[in-house]
């Protein structure tokens, strides 16, 4: 499945410098950049409510934008970073990188696990390792995601990359790569740990015992 593009409005700035940035969320403007197609990168605002509504329903990474600037054409771009607060839930920039359509791009696609596996229904666990694949394909064949069905594996199994049901997109991701294992449960080993320790601490009172056996000899 691949991803429908989306609108979203900005302005050109001619202002630079962590005062103006400031200023600009302060107005509930977010700074960003546009770069790819022209000579220099070109300073923007856009409104971060419009940009926070579009995040929620889409995955950033694989969504073609149309950026219209200033009322102009749309340009088709990628966002390529979102900084965040390191510990507020606030936005503070956005790089977007212009595409054309006849130019293949490399994007990182997430994969999504279905079902539950068999082994983890016997007790194993799932580890997921590997949660996305970068591929090389038109701006138009963007997928959304790639699926996984994992419902068959069992304590032991595997899933790699070349598992996985791409279609005609180009992977650039080793095939050997490991996207998911089941293992056996952890509780296993943290028995093993207590049956020696009781192993341990009977020996150790069969030897405390020991020379009070002998003294009552004596």
């Amino acid at each position: 499945m691949t991803n429908e593009s989306v609108k979203l409005t900005a302005r050109s700035r001619t202002t630079s410098g962590k005062g103006a940035a400031r200023q600009l969320r302060r107005s509930g403007q977010l700074p960003a950049v546009v770069y790819g197609r022209r000579d220099e990168a070109e300073s923007l605002a856009l409104d971060t409510h419009e940009l926070s509504r579009l995040l929620s329903r889409v995955h950033a990474a694989t969504t073609v934008i149309d950026l219209e600037v200033d009322g102009g054409e749309p340009r088709p771009v990628l966002i390529r970073e979102i900084q965040r607060h390191p510990y507020r839930p606030q936005l503070l920039h956005v790089d977007f990188f212009e595409i054309r359509a006849d130019v293949k791009i490399r994007v990182s696609v997430p994969l999504h696990l279905l079902e539950t596996p068999a082994g983890v229904e016997m007790g194993g666990i799932l580890q997921h390792l590997r949660h996305e694949i970068e591929v090389e394909c038109l701006p138009n064949e963007i997928p959304s995601e790639f699926t996984i069905d994992v419902s068959a594996l069992e304590i032991g199994d595997s899933l790699q990359v070349s598992d996985v049901d791409t279609g005609e997109v180009e992977v650039l991701d080793d095939d050997a790569v490991t996207i998911c294992t089941v293992v056996p449960p952890a509780v296993e080993e943290v028995e093993e740990e207590e049956e020696v320790e009781e192993l341990e601490e009977g020996e150790a009172e069969a030897e405390a015992e020991a020379p009070e056996a002998e003294a009552d000899e004596g």
